[in-house]
């Protein structure tokens, strides 16, 4: 399989939509309680990493989760990577609701080897 067949390419979109799909599940209509903050974050890494696995993509996949009450304090993330910006890809979700932000960052690195012909 070439990588750049259709549908390899790292897709913001399908990735946004899977882990948006998490979220939902697991903190809709969710008031924030810090005591199941680390459940929460297991269930939506979890959630997450098995439909970005039905995908069937060409990836691993890091995700990193980040919620906290919303108080009124401030949040700033930052990431840096250095890779292939031609195959690999990042996408972050924000989410929240009336007591609850959620961040969520997917970094999907591509697996897909050159053949041994096009390297020898």
């Amino acid at each position: 399989m070439d990588f750049q067949d259709a549908g390899q390419d790292f897709s913001v979109e399908d990735v946004e939509t899977v882990v948006k799909g998490a979220i939902g599940i697991v903190l809709n209509d969710t008031m924030y309680n810090p005591k199941k903050v680390n459940d929460w974050s297991n269930s939506i890494i979890d959630s997450s990493l098995k439909g970005l696995q039905s995908l069937n993509r060409p990836y691993k996949y890091a995700i990193t989760v980040i919620i906290m009450q919303k108080n009124g304090a401030g949040l700033v993330s930052a990431a840096s990577t250095y890779w292939d910006l031609s195959k690999d890809g990042l996408c972050k979700v924000n989410w929240e609701n009336n007591t609850i932000h959620c961040l969520v960052t997917v970094y999907g690195l591509s697996v897909n080897v050159e053949s041994q012909t096009e390297t020898d």
